[in-house]
């Protein structure tokens, strides 16, 4: 059975606020470690009031540092924001304190809107950089060489996994040209999964960080004791894309007993063609969705996310998820 990985915003709910968010990031990532999850991924993400995970590698240190064995990595840096030699000294800080267990996956968008990315001072109006950054930040996880002008310390000569994360053909291209690991961002883009996959498939060049290629794809999973429970925990991540898409991010909302009237006909079909890569159910449905989506289109990895209100119900989901991956590994 293929391996079953996490992805977490920190998300910030009504009536809470950021350190609770934090508090509920890492335990929910020490009960992963508990359930064989392989690795604990966090997203870069700015002016979203219910998004406490900006400052990605702080955070990936504060879960890194409360846990012991799972892999703890962001998914990813947004590299429009940052110089490749912060990230590079950043992550091999992280690397040197948290040996064989910090991954990092890079992004080309700036995660944000245009005035706040030109607040963070990098280059929003165009990520054509993007593919020189990413090489020039490989260099610097390379021994350092005589007579180098600059290097990352810590970074040089410490070994952490890079991948390149994408929702569009372009970085499955530069993941398969680099030799590199690639996560689709199939949980709220998926669009183009089918073609980024058979492309970064087709295309892979083995490197020297990777000799065949490597596939994680994104999955929204909530689960609950009934599939009705289930549909009605997923209207808090409806209604934060419909406020997204209505330009009003806020908090994460609580769940609603009828998303139909919360929903205009052209918002349903956004949403529903946002989400369409989600399994939403009790542990029946959810085995045999994932299921579904695996035997489709063959991840090497699912990397999953649960946007669920409560933590307790959150918490409750990913256990069922883990307890759908042994059923499926003891039934092959």
């Amino acid at each position: 059975m293929i391996p079953f990985s996490v992805l977490d915003l920190a998300p910030v709910t009504e009536g809470s606020d950021a350190s609770q968010a934090f508090r509920n990031t890492l335990d929910l990532a020490q009960l992963a470690e508990r359930l064989g999850y392989r690795r604990y991924w966090l997203a870069e993400h700015h002016n979203m009031p219910g998004i406490a995970s900006a400052a990605t590698a702080v955070l990936i240190g504060h879960v890194a540092g409360g846990t012991s064995t799972i892999r703890v990595g962001a998914g990813g840096i947004m590299l429009p924001n940052h110089a490749p030699l912060q990230v590079a000294e950043a992550f091999g800080t992280l690397a040197s304190l948290h040996p064989g267990r910090i991954d990092l996956g890079l992004g080309r968008a700036p995660g944000t809107d245009q005035p706040t990315a030109k607040a963070l001072r990098r280059y929003f109006d165009s990520a054509d950089a993007f593919p020189h950054d990413v090489l020039e930040l490989l260099g610097y996880f390379e021994p350092a060489k005589p007579g180098q002008p600059v290097r990352a310390v810590p970074g040089a000569g410490i070994e952490v996994p890079v991948w390149l994360l994408g929702s569009s053909l372009f970085s499955a291209k530069l993941s398969a040209q680099l030799g590199l690991p690639f996560a689709f961002a199939s949980h709220f883009a998926p669009d183009a999964m089918d073609e980024a996959l058979a492309l970064y498939r087709r295309d892979f060049r083995p490197s020297a960080r990777l000799q065949q290629p490597y596939a994680m794809l994104g999955l929204n999973v909530v689960a609950a004791d009934s599939d009705a429970e289930a549909r009605r925990l997923f209207t808090t991540q409806q209604q934060s894309f419909i406020n997204l898409r209505r330009g009003r991010p806020g908090l994460i909302p609580p769940p609603i007993d009828d998303i139909e009237s919360y929903w205009t006909p052209p918002e349903k079909l956004m949403v529903e063609r946002a989400l369409a890569c989600a399994v939403v159910g009790a542990a029946d449905t959810v085995k045999d969705g994932i299921e579904a989506f695996i035997a489709r289109h063959r991840p090497d990895e699912l990397l999953i996310t649960a946007n669920v209100f409560e933590h307790a119900a959150r918490r409750s989901s990913f256990e069922i998820a883990a307890a759908v991956r042994d059923r499926l590994s003891a039934a092959n």
